[in-house]
C-alpha cells in the first residue's frame, strides 16, 4: 500500500510538472490583449506580400488581438502591393501600418499599404508619397495612351483605398498623379494618416477605444494593458525576400554564368558547376518576380560567349572589350524600372562588372598562356633541346645524349665526339642535330 501510494505520489507530481512546462501566453499572464508585430524593411515583392498574408492568417489564429506591421519601403512591384492591399481590407483582425522607426518612409507601393490599413500611423521624422506608377515588364516602355491608362488605374485605386477608409482623396490623387511627398505631421494635418507616435507603447495607447470596420461588423479596440509581441520573418521568408532583391539576382545570375564557365572550360572541377547551376536557378526563380528586361540578360549571355572566343580566335583584345562593353549594358538594362527599389545599384554594379570582367580576363589570360607555351613533352618537346654528340655525327649518323637520354641521331655536318648540339627535328627515333655554336 506504502508503494502504491508512492508510486501515486510520483506520477501526481510528474503530471503538474508537465502542465507547469506549458507556456503561458501573454494575455494570460498580463490580462492584456496581444497584439503581434512584424517588420517589413524591403521593397514589396511577391515574398514580401505572401509574408504579410500570413502573418495576418497566423495572428487571427491564435487569437492576436491585432497584428502591427512596421514599415519602412522604398515601393516595389504593383501587383505584390494589390496582394498585401487585398489581405489588408479582408483582415479579420485589425491590421495597423506604422511607419518606422524615424528616418523610414513609406514611398510608392507603401503609400496604398498604408492607406489600407484599419489604422495608419507614422513615427517622427519618416515620410510617405510617390506613388507615382512606373513602367514594368520587357523594355519598361509605353505610348502616351498607355501611360494615362496605368495612372488612371492607379487613381481609381488609390482614391478608392482612401475612401474606404474615410482619409484625404485628394492628397491622394495627387500623390499618384504629381509624385508628392509629406512628412509625419504634414499627413496627420492632412487627414492621409490617423495619428503620429513615438514608439510602439505610445501608438498602442493612442489607439485604445478606436473602432475599426472588419469584414464581420466594427470592433473596439481594447489596447490598455497590451501585450506586444514581436514576430520574426522565418527562415523560408528571409531566404526568398533576399533572393529577390534585383542586386541579389543579379549577382547570382553572374556567378551562375561564371560558375559553368569554368566548369565547361574544366571538365570535372564539380564544386563550380554545382554552385553556378544553383546560382543559375536562384536568380530565374528570383527574375521572375521582377521587372526583367530580357535583352539585358541576353547581352550578358553574349558577353560570355565573347569572352570564351577570345580564347579560340586571334582577335587581340577586341573580343574582350566587346565583352566588356556588352556585360556592362546588359546590367544597366537588366531590371528595366525608375524605381530604384526595383533596379540594381551602381554601388553593386560597377564592382561586379570589374570583377566578373576580371575573372574572364584572368581565365583568357592563362588559355593563352598554355596555348602558346612550347611543348614539355612528345616529339615537339624534343625540337631546340640541347645536348652533347657521345661519337661522331655525320650524315649518316651517330649518338647524342639531350634531355637524360641518349639518341640515335644524323646531322648536315660533321660533329666531333663531346661537341655540343642542338635538336632540330625529329625522325621517327631519330634526331636531326646541328653544332649548337651554329
Amino acid at each position: 500500500m506504502a508503494r502504491r501510494h508512492i508510486k501515486k505520489s510520483v506520477f501526481a507530481v510528474f503530471v503538474a510538472a508537465l502542465f507547469l512546462c506549458v507556456p503561458v501566453s501573454g494575455a494570460e499572464e498580463t490580462g492584456g490583449a496581444i497584439f503581434d508585430v512584424i517588420t517589413v524593411d524591403a521593397a514589396i515583392t511577391p515574398a514580401v506580400a505572401d509574408y504579410i498574408a500570413k502573418s495576418i492568417e497566423e495572428s487571427f489564429a491564435d487569437g492576436s488581438a491585432g497584428l502591427v506591421i512596421r514599415l519602412d519601403t522604398p515601393g516595389g512591384l504593383d501587383t505584390a502591393m494589390r496582394d498585401i492591399v487585398k489581405a489588408i481590407l479582408n483582415a479579420p483582425l485589425p491590421v495597423i501600418v506604422y511607419v518606422s522607426p524615424p528616418g523610414a518612409r513609406a514611398a510608392s507601393a507603401g503609400v496604398m499599404i498604408t492607406m489600407a490599413a484599419h489604422v495608419a500611423a507614422m513615427a517622427p521624422g519618416t515620410n510617405i508619397g510617390a506613388a507615382h506608377p512606373v513602367a514594368m515588364g520587357l523594355g519598361g516602355q509605353m505610348d502616351e495612351t498607355m501611360k494615362q491608362k496605368v495612372v488612371s488605374d492607379a487613381v481609381a485605386y488609390t482614391v478608392g483605398i482612401a475612401e474606404r477608409r474615410g482619409r484625404n482623396k485628394e492628397w491622394a490623387e495627387a500623390a499618384v498623379r504629381e509624385s508628392v511627398s509629406i512628412t509625419a505631421d504634414e499627413a496627420l494635418e492632412k487627414n492621409v494618416i490617423d495619428l503620429v507616435a513615438e514608439n510602439l507603447q505610445d501608438l498602442l495607447r493612442k489607439i485604445d477605444g478606436k473602432e475599426v470596420e472588419l469584414p464581420h461588423g466594427t470592433v473596439t479596440m481594447a489596447t490598455a494593458g497590451a501585450v506586444i509581441n514581436e514576430k520574426s520573418m522565418g527562415v523560408r521568408d528571409k531566404i526568398l525576400t533576399i533572393i529577390t532583391n534585383p542586386n541579389i539576382a543579379y549577382l547570382l545570375l553572374l556567378i551562375g554564368l561564371a560558375g559553368l564557365y569554368f566548369e565547361f572550360s574544366n571538365p570535372g572541377a564539380i564544386l563550380p558547376g554545382v554552385v553556378g547551376a544553383i546560382s543559375l536557378l536562384l536568380a530565374f526563380f528570383a527574375m521572375q518576380t521582377l521587372p526583367v528586361n530580357y535583352a539585358g540578360i541576353l547581352l550578358i549571355i553574349f558577353a560570355v560567349i565573347l569572352f570564351v572566343a577570345e580564347i579560340l580566335v586571334v582577335s587581340y583584345g577586341m573580343l574582350s572589350v566587346a565583352g566588356i562593353v556588352s556585360l556592362a549594358l546588359g546590367s544597366l538594362l537588366l531590371f528595366d524600372s525608375p524605381d530604384p527599389a526595383l533596379k540594381v545599384s551602381l554601388k553593386v554594379m560597377i564592382p561586379a562588372v570589374v570583377l566578373i570582367s576580371a575573372f574572364f580576363l584572368a581565365v583568357i589570360a592563362l588559355a593563352v598562356r598554355a596555348h602558346g607555351r612550347k611543348p614539355a613533352t612528345g616529339t615537339e618537346g624534343l625540337v631546340g633541346a640541347t645536348g652533347r654528340a657521345v661519337t661522331p655525327v655525320n650524315p649518316k649518323g651517330g649518338r647524342v645524349f639531350a634531355l637524360s637520354t641518349y639518341w640515335n641521331a644524323v646531322s648536315s655536318s660533321d660533329i666531333e665526339e663531346g661537341a655540343p648540339v642542338r635538336v632540330v627535328g625529329v625522325n621517327g627515333l631519330t634526331l636531326e642535330v646541328e653544332p649548337l655554336d651554329s
